[in-house]
């Protein structure tokens, strides 16, 4: 009996073992969901910005002035299609709509370093036409945002579903695992928040299916007094946020 025992124990070790190598391994692929460049937005301006090891394609509405708005969108999104929303919503407003690395016509393999990386390489060659420069990310972009406007000069953040951290996120999505030895790209949001001085919005969807409420508002603690504020979008989702009137005023520049 403690033969069958022993064995019955090593085999499942074995097995737990062999699907956090799984699960490490397939991370990258797991976080991030590159989409193609749609024939329908190829009509749109492009920017072409190199960076290390790679080449970025911008999706930009140019506009003469100091105001301009860069958004950096989910994990599985092509940001172009957001062009129309930013453009009637920030008339007055230059769009730049990055596809991370390997998404849309955009080169190399996205990571958090890279991502971050590319964001600061993507605000300092706006910051040099527009001095009054906004900053959105939804999803895994406000993880890309919020680190971004802790080290530059934003004039305004604002954050849709976003998260604490990827960690926090994933480990609540693979409770047994040891998710915070086999993360790679943890995007601690809550770890940047502090050092945001500019006024920051946060928007929640009530019924988010990917971010938790709880992770929402762990981030919003994390900023500074008065800084950030929180909103939730009632009967909405992860998805179909962006369809609701009061999100659109709450991040409607005035």
């Amino acid at each position: 009996m403690l033969r069958i025992f022993i064995l019955i124990l090593l085999v499942g070790t074995c097995l737990y073992l062999t699907a956090c190598a799984g699960l490490y391994f397939s991370q990258r692929a797991l976080l991030y969901h590159p989409q193609p460049s749609l024939e329908i937005y190829r009509a749109l301006p492009k920017l072409k910005l190199a960076v290390k090891d790679a080449e970025l394609s911008v999706s930009i509405r140019p506009h003469k002035g100091a105001n301009a708005l860069i958004f950096f969108g989910g994990n599985a999104e092509n940001v172009a299609w957001s062009m129309p929303l930013f453009s009637s919503l920030f008339p007055d407003y230059a769009i730049y709509l990055p596809d991370y690395r390997g998404y849309g016509d955009s080169t190399g393999k996205p990571s958090e370093e890279a991502l971050h990386n590319d964001a600061l390489s993507l605000f300092d060659k706006v910051y040099a036409q527009h001095s009054n420069v906004v900053v959105v990310g939804r999803s895994l972009g406000s993880g890309v945002a919020v680190r971004l406007a802790s080290q530059r000069p934003v004039a305004r953040l604002m954050l849709v579903t976003p998260y604490d951290s990827i960690l926090n996120v994933a480990q609540s999505r693979f409770p047994w695992f040891p998710i915070q030895w086999l993360l790679i790209d943890k995007f601690e949001s809550w770890r940047y928040a502090p050092k945001i001085s500019v006024p920051t919005l946060l928007v929640a969807a009530e019924n988010d299916e990917v971010i938790s409420y709880a992770s929402t508002e762990n981030l919003f603690h994390s900023f500074g007094k008065n800084v950030a504020s929180l909103k939730m979008v009632a009967g909405t989702n992860h998805v179909n946020i962006f369809d609701k009137p009061s999100f659109l005023e709450w991040i409607r520049l005035n």
